[in-house]
């Protein structure tokens, strides 16, 4: 049987192909899907490495870019965090990843697809989702899942065939893309603990110092870096740098999963967070009042497409439509104080800023009406406070 593999390196996705390969005789072809997270150098790492646990084809597929357009661009557009915290960087990624998988096993004319998700998590429903809408016909196989598999007993499977590893790094599951990296472990599993510093890929390097970094947008999206223009993904890159030098970005998610339990998991997206707060920050100064909200409404349901794993959902594309046209004025410079373990928004400089115009100052002038004119509408405004006070008083 024809397998295709959705193959990260890690130990969920090396006992697959390990376990589809040589214990179960299948041809197995592994595909990585980058998604922002791997180095110039992952390819031919994960290549060797998936062929020594004995896959038939390995295949790199690099959809950074459309991850970029068709999904983080919206993330950041409607200034998505889920329960106010999480910017969905895993959830929105594995979409990505599932539909290349998808597609190719459709290219290569694959009986089945697999994936390394265990049966506790959102992973699992988020492959699966795309496969059965894409690969309709094709057997989905999760052998983690399947076997209820914890990881030491992978590990253990791993180390009898010979297939060395960094074992104790691997006792917590990283994620790495271009939106943020997610960490799970021990920790995580219960409800009082943090993960320990050494557990989070970036490491603090600027222990007592700060920096002021100013970062340009143009219709929403960012295209400068303390004046220096670069695409938005150079951008997202570097600030992921500067703010894990800083250990900015950290946080631990609590929320309900798509099967219905409570879940923990920790990341790490400095450039998310940064990139979220600075967007929200010029939004509230360029929008209406009425924009700012509906986005605040539609974000929460667009969140919850991508968390769920329901990105193919023409809803989310009508969302996405709204986004897009709320942008035209998102355009201006926004300040960020970094300091370890934290940043701040010092500020933001606009031509559209509504807050500059010459109709007042909030708490000083008015130039537009005058103190009768605030009488009237005081008046009028509290007319129907006025008619249910004195009705429910009688």
């Amino acid at each position: 049987m024809k397998v295709v593999l959705a193959f990260s390196g890690g130990l969920d996705t090396s006992y697959c192909a390990a376990y589809l390969a040589q214990n179960r005789g299948y041809e197995v072809h592994a595909v990585t899907v980058n998604t922002g997270g791997f180095d110039n150098g992952a390819k031919a790492r994960l290549k060797k490495r998936a062929m020594s646990l004995g896959v038939q084809e390995y295949r790199f597929l690099d959809v950074t870019e459309k991850f970029y357009k068709k999904g983080v661009k919206y993330l950041l557009f409607g200034n998505v965090l889920r329960n106010n915290t999480y910017p969905l960087s895993v959830s929105a990624e594995r979409t990505f990843q599932a539909v290349a998988v998808a597609e190719y096993a459709n290219k290569v004319g694959a009986e089945a697809v697999a994936h390394g998700s265990t049966g506790a998590g959102n992973d699992q429903i988020r492959f699966d989702l795309v496969f059965h809408i894409l690969c309709a016909g094709k057997k989905i196989i999760t052998p983690i899942r399947d076997q209820h598999l914890s990881r030491d007993e992978e590990i253990d499977f791993l180390q009898k065939k010979g297939v060395t590893g960094n074992w104790e790094k691997a006792k917590y599951s990283v994620n790495e893309g271009l939106w943020g990296t997610s960490v799970g472990g021990k920790e995580t599993l219960t409800s009082d603990q943090y993960l320990p510093e050494d557990a989070f890929p970036g490491q603090l390097n600027v222990v007592n110092g700060h920096e002021v970094i100013t970062i340009g947008f143009e219709k929403g999206e960012p295209t400068r870096l303390n004046e220096i223009k670069r695409s938005s993904i150079e951008i997202i890159k570097k600030l992921n740098q500067l703010g894990a030098a800083y250990a900015i970005g950290r946080d631990i998610h609590v929320g309900d999963t798509i099967i219905g339990i409570k879940g923990r998991v920790g990341f790490e997206a400095p450039a998310a967070l940064m990139l979220i707060k600075a967007h929200h920050a010029l939004e509230k100064h360029v929008l209406s009042k009425n924009q700012l909200k509906i986005k605040d409404q539609l974000a929460v349901s667009y969140g919850d497409l991508i968390h769920e794993g329901q990105y193919l959902d023409p809803s989310a594309r009508d969302v996405e439509a709204f986004f897009e046209s709320s942008q035209a004025n998102v355009t201006g410079e926004v300040k960020i104080f970094m300091a370890p373990y934290r940043f701040y928004v010092e500020g933001i400089t606009s031509s559209n800023d509504l807050m500059q115009s010459n109709f007042g100052q909030y708490g000083e002038i008015n130039n537009a009406w005058t103190g009768e004119d605030t009488k009237g509408f005081v008046k009028i405004l509290a007319n129907q406070g006025r008619i249910l006070n004195k009705v429910y008083r009688d």
